[in-house]
């Protein structure tokens, strides 16, 4: 257990002694910075992705769109579930959905979706590297 001197000497080495060192750079990032609703919708947007069910849906549409029986077969869920899911989506405006009389086909809602998805699951090949406990042979 650390001592108050031992925290009393962390912090001092944590606090800045100038307010600002480089007041121009400070002013250019905040000029840049998105609004407070921007981070908080932006941040929503991240925690649907946090979910493997409804990454595993959305990585299903990159490849276009696909009605709700469709991509509970290719994710393995069950069609509620699925349902469930894309509601979620769509009220996020991640997904947009199209309907065919009774069938509702759901796609990418678009390209900034895409983009990111591309992004955000191009990095899992090198998961090895990343996670080294888990067996590196195919699976």
């Amino acid at each position: 257990m650390k001592s108050s001197a031992d925290v009393q000497s962390q912090l001092a080495i944590d606090e800045c002694n100038i307010r600002l060192v480089d007041p121009e750079r400070v002013a250019t990032v905040n000029a840049r910075m998105p609004s407070e609703q921007d981070v908080v919708d932006t941040a929503d947007v991240f925690g649907l992705l946090g979910d493997p069910r409804r990454l595993k849906l959305l990585v299903a549409l990159l490849d276009g769109e696909l009605c709700v029986c469709d991509l509970a077969a290719v994710t393995g869920m069950s069609e509620s579930a699925t349902s469930h899911a894309l509601r979620l989506l769509r009220a996020h405006r991640v997904v947009s959905v199209r309907r065919d009389g009774r069938m509702h086909y759901y796609r990418l809602d678009d390209a900034h979706v895409r983009i990111l998805l591309d992004r955000a699951v191009a990095p899992t090949e090198h998961t090895d590297a990343i996670h080294p406990e888990r067996d590196g042979g195919s699976q």
